[in-house]
């Protein structure tokens, strides 16, 4: 099972999607607070249909708590648009840790100081960056594609 991690999301249907997206992939969501809405039905449950009921996810007040329950940092994977290495040249492993920042700004200085192991998705110069959720499913699909060989 893979772990994907969204630190502190800020729009309500990128989550629901993605939510949606770890139902059908067999992974496990983790939230960190603060959230920039509700998890309510008409929020997040919308965009991920009627499948949040299956959804195995846990939320967290802060990195700190989260960082806690982690076994092997060395399997923490951050994604980072200043990162050197692609996604696509990284080896995956069962219960690695995809983590992905917020909307407007990505993760923090902070948190990217806090692990080692930090991923690009390969993008245009035409384009700033990825919607959360399509960001989400490139890298899920790339390390379900590996762990199904």
């Amino acid at each position: 099972m893979l772990n994907i991690v969204l630190v502190e999301p800020e729009i309500p249907n990128n989550t629901g999607n993605i939510g949606r997206l770890c139902v059908g992939t067999e992974s496990r969501l983790h939230l960190i607070h603060p959230f920039g809405f509700q998890i309510t039905d008409k929020n997040v449950k919308r965009s991920g249909l009627d499948y949040w009921v299956h959804l195995d996810w846990k939320e967290y007040q802060n990195i700190e708590e989260w960082i806690a329950v982690i076994p092997n940092q060395s399997r923490v994977f951050l994604m980072s648009s200043h990162a050197q290495k692609s996604y696509l040249e990284n080896q995956f492993q069962d219960g690695d840790w995809l983590v992905f920042g917020k909307e407007s700004v990505g993760l923090s200085q902070e948190i990217l100081q806090k692990f080692p192991n930090h991923l690009k998705i390969p993008i245009s110069p035409l384009v700033r960056s990825y919607n959360l959720a399509n960001a989400c499913a490139f890298v899920i699909g790339e390390a379900k594609r590996q762990l199904l060989k």
